[in-house]
């Protein structure tokens, strides 16, 4: 048996035994090294960066001073919080769509976030 038989069987019996969010997860990476975006799990502070993945979670933070809607988009590696100042809610931002957004990687609270990232959102599936 060749190296590439070996290889192509090990990925046939690695997919077959992995769990759906494993098998979910390698898809989003897949898709998100198609459109040129960094992995997130990559991703250190201060880097300028283009993400893409599907949101997770889209949640409305009431604040006395300043409202926010926070997205945790996930690429299947790691999660980016996309953090917008001002927003009670954007048409399109809702979880299970999938984006690509760019901007300045900060760190809050031990996570990754981006704040009023450019975003682009790609066609409902």
């Amino acid at each position: 048996m060749s190296t590439d038989e070996r290889t192509g069987l090990r990925r046939f019996f690695d997919r077959l035994t992995a769990t759906d969010s494993e098998l979910d997860a390698r898809d989003l990476q897949r898709e998100s090294a198609k459109c040129g975006a960094i992995p997130a799990g990559q991703c250190t502070r201060g880097q300028v960066v283009s993400v893409s993945g599907r949101l997770r979670t889209v949640a409305y933070t009431p604040r006395t001073n300043l409202p926010t809607l926070e997205a945790d988009l996930w690429d299947g590696s790691d999660v980016v919080t996309l953090v917008f100042l001002g927003r009670r809610s954007i048409a399109g931002i809702e979880p299970g769509r999938q984006l690509t957004a760019r901007g300045r990687i900060a760190i809050r609270d031990d996570r990754k976030v981006i704040y009023n990232p450019y975003y682009e959102l790609e066609a409902p599936r």
